[in-house]
């Protein structure tokens, strides 16, 4: 299943929302050239990603494509502005726009970025904690996206979610609850997380984003306005 958009109006412009997505297509241009360069590409991810036994201060482990030094602790933050190319930052910006907007509306400007910036540095070090002596480097925003997500299943469980489905040579568009679409997403990274899929994907970046968002936003949540629509003091 793959989201279209939501039925959630925002009240106001989701200023963060689109800096975060211009932040991380002027990343993937600027920094990253675009994917056109290979070197250029491969350098970003190597120099400014997450990887898990540079972050630990290890030098042992599998050899990988990553010489291990220089930037370290810091790489938590600036993995989630790389991607790994163009579908891996166009599904990651999608799920952001689709999710984030009222997200931010809820929280606040300041709040939201703080709880974004958050969320990511959290499903980082879950992909650290998981794969301690990988060399390997993790990139891209899916971690911070999967902790708005998780907020939003907590802010919105009943918001409508238009849905894109495609099983084999059956497809149709259906129109869901937010918690059955989250829910269904956060048991498919546990079920892959589980069975050990081989596909590039960090599925433990995912669930401790999405386990933060959630957690952060429990305490934090006040009975809902007229329309459904979370306060916030």
């Amino acid at each position: 299943m793959f989201p279209l958009r939501d039925d959630n109006p925002t009240r106001r412009t989701p200023i963060v929302t689109y800096g975060l997505v211009a932040a991380c297509a002027a990343v993937w241009v600027g920094v990253q050239g675009g994917g056109l360069s290979g070197g250029q590409l491969e350098a970003s991810v190597c120099e400014l990603g997450a990887i898990p036994v540079e972050v630990l201060g290890r030098e042992g482990g599998a050899d990988g494509p990553c010489a291990i030094g220089g930037l370290t602790r810091g790489a938590l933050v600036t993995s989630m502005f790389l991607h790994g190319g163009w579908f891996h930052l166009l599904g990651n910006m999608w799920f952001l726009w689709i999710f984030g907007n009222n997200v931010e509306d809820a929280l606040g400007r300041g709040r939201f970025l703080l709880f974004y910036v958050s969320a990511g540095v959290i499903a980082a070090l879950a992909h650290v904690m998981s794969a301690p002596g990988s060399p390997l480097p993790m990139v891209g925003a899916s971690g911070a996206v999967s902790g708005v997500m998780g907020a939003y299943l907590v802010l919105y469980p009943r918001a409508r979610v238009k849905t894109f489905l495609f099983l084999l040579v059956f497809v149709t568009i259906l129109d869901v609850p937010a918690f059955v679409y989250l829910i269904y997403w956060f048991l498919l990274q546990l079920g892959s997380s589980a069975l050990g899929v081989d596909s590039g994907v960090a599925f433990s970046a995912h669930i401790g984003g999405f386990v933060a968002g959630v957690l952060a936003l429990l305490p934090v949540r006040r009975r809902p306005r007229t329309g459904g629509r979370p306060a916030f003091r």
